[in-house]
């Protein structure tokens, strides 16, 4: 019988919370006080770990004495019972933090990813122009799982390592008062010397973390550009970039290993030791205590090894996480200059377009577009053209605001594109690049991404006007195809058509094609010259082309030379007045 799948609600995740972006220490609390009854759990657990570790001390003392006097075997098993019913109680405590503390851990690692994968898909374009994908990746993937290890084992062997230390100073008194002594000065010089070893550790982990995100981008950078790699025969030198990279990585743990090894309470647990049983049997021989109770303390004294030896690692968790949460803190926190404008207007556009005077630079260097201004007509189809460099594709990435002009306004259905809802003014306008990015998957969710709830029929229907439905029912698995990355197991032209495909089905009000039929051959261009005219029937339409098959039929011709415009006109008009056009004309004729 087949079980019910969990819905998806069971696995949702709240994001109406706001975490506190202050710092990475009050981040990560935010985040960890989302689950204060686990929380409670593991304080609860700890202290009765630590209470019944302490209680083993005292009931070896009380069965040393026990033995020692007559009739003692009764009492020694009772003794014995109380010993097993509280490692029973204190077993069950520690089932509990743990479970608490792992609970913790990966719930905070699943919304840490949560946030951050929604806060990276919302950044600006000129964000991602500036970082990075592999230190991104490095950032989202292992930073986030180092994230977990804080809280688990990281703050779980802390915590407990903490009760384990306070523990004694409740039961000791109960032996003699004055027995907290050596306990008490380890304790002391115990939390300088562990200030001393984090404040040595955190730069060295920061160092770790940092050194692994270039060591990402250095192997995400080769594996992208493997094809390019392997043209220019550089095999050798891209090893090379690896291996000083690894080398760099190598030498940051290094240093966290030198400094991990430099642990000073090690040194100060075998003082207490013995400072501690001096101290014992001078009392005892005072009088003060007696046997049993010497043992007793000495005992509870090793409860110190686990706190001392525990923090070691324990500590180099947190700090590797505090690290780590800086670094994601880092990418969240990056101000974007992109307003995703929930709130802004949502209506359906008519396809009109304006540029008023619009200057546009990346990253503040020289001016793509500069006093830009030119009006389309609901339904025109308007061809841009212009040498390498002379601002076309900008253009269109500014219209669905990819990147924000720098200066003046552009007019999408009569309201400026920054006071438009972000999402529906994308979705009512498709582009199609020359370089067409395809996912690693069937060709059918490929056509279907900007309209998942699209029907069978209506992605074929879609393909067949593309041009894309005969070659896709040539592959064995049909439209279950699944594509390799970026779709590179399709030639250009057949992702061009699959691009086309997309954006026929999502039924655009303007459709942008930038150079798409550059890679398709001559017979193929024909058919989809007709499909691309039926697709520009009623809605408005960008061509970005050399083809002067496209630029002829186009409504309108904007002519840019160095980010500005040259003229405006028809083809015929053009032909006659611009110098610029004809002579871009004559280099396809």
């Amino acid at each position: 019988m087949a079980t019910a799948s969990p819905s998806l609600a069971e696995f949702s995740i709240d994001r109406s919370w706001q975490p506190d972006y202050r710092s990475p220490i009050r981040w990560l609390i935010s985040h960890a006080l989302r689950h204060k009854l686990y929380i409670v759990g593991v304080f609860i657990g700890a202290f009765g770990n630590g209470i019944g570790a302490g209680l083993v001390a005292m009931h070896i003392g009380w069965g040393f004495d026990a033995i020692s006097q007559s009739g003692g075997v009764t009492a020694l098993g009772w003794i014995a019972l109380s010993l097993v019913i509280s490692q029973i109680i204190r077993g069950v405590l520690m089932l509990g933090r743990n479970f608490c503390s792992e609970i913790i851990g990966q719930r905070v690692e699943r919304d840490t990813r949560d946030e951050l994968y929604l806060n990276l898909i919302g950044k600006s374009m000129s964000f991602h122009d500036n970082h990075a994908t592999g230190d991104l990746m490095a950032r989202a993937t292992n930073d986030v799982r180092e994230i977990n290890l804080l809280f688990n084992p990281g703050m779980n062997l802390v915590i407990g390592s903490a009760f384990f230390m306070i523990a004694p100073f409740f039961l000791v008194p109960s032996i003699d008062p004055q027995l907290l002594l050596a306990p008490a000065i380890y304790a002391i010089v115990y939390v300088f010397a562990l200030w001393e070893y984090l404040t040595s550790l955190r730069p060295a982990t920061e160092a770790v973390r940092r050194d692994f995100g270039r060591l990402n981008t250095v192997l995400a950078e080769a594996i992208d550009g493997v094809e390019t790699v392997k043209g220019a025969a550089q095999e050798t030198k891209e090893i090379n970039r690896f291996d000083q990279a690894l080398k760099n990585w190598r030498e940051a743990y290094t240093w966290q290993g030198d400094v991990e090894a430099k642990y000073y309470p090690l040194l100060l647990l075998g003082l207490l030791f013995a400072g501690g049983l001096l101290h014992s049997l001078l009392l005892f021989d005072q009088g003060a205590i007696g046997l049993g109770d010497v043992v007793a303390f000495n005992a509870m004294l090793i409860m110190f090894q686990f706190p001392t030896f525990a923090s070691q690692f324990a500590y180099s968790y947190v700090s590797a996480g505090v690290s780590s949460a800086k670094r994601v803190l880092e990418l969240i926190t990056t101000e974007t200059e992109l307003d995703q404008n929930i709130g802004g207007y949502e209506g359906s556009m008519d396809g009109s377009l304006q540029f008023k005077n619009v200057t546009f630079s990346y990253n503040g260097s020289s001016s793509a577009l500069e006093n830009v201004s030119f009006t389309v007509e609901p339904g025109q189809t308007v061809a841009i053209v212009g040498q390498t460099g002379a601002g076309k594709s900008t253009i269109t990435k500014l219209l669905n605001r990819t990147y924000d002009a720098s200066q003046g306004e552009i007019l999408v259905g009569g309201h400026d594109v920054r006071a438009w809802n972000l999402e529906a003014l994308r979705q009512q306008i498709s582009i199609i690049e020359q370089d067409i990015y395809l996912f690693s998957r069937t060709l059918a969710e490929n056509i279907a991404f900007g309209c998942p709830d699209a029907t069978q029929a209506e992605i074929e229907a879609a393909a067949q006007a593309a041009q894309a439905h005969e070659f896709i029912t040539s592959f064995k698995d049909g439209y279950q195809t699944k594509v390799g990355g970026r779709g590179v197991t399709l030639s250009g032209g057949q992702r061009q058509r699959v691009a086309l495909a997309r954006a026929f089905l999502t039924d655009p009000k303007i459709l942008i094609l930038d150079d798409s039929t550059s890679a398709i051959d001559s017979a193929t261009e024909d058919k989809i010259q007709q499909a691309i005219e039926r697709a520009a029937a009623g809605r408005t339409t960008l061509l970005i082309t050399h083809r002067l098959s496209q630029i002829r039929w186009a409504d309108l011709i904007v002519v840019l030379r160095q980010g500005r415009i040259a003229m405006i006109g028809t083809h015929d008009t053009l032909m006659q007045e611009s110098e610029a056009y004809r002579k871009i004309f004559a280099r396809y004729e």
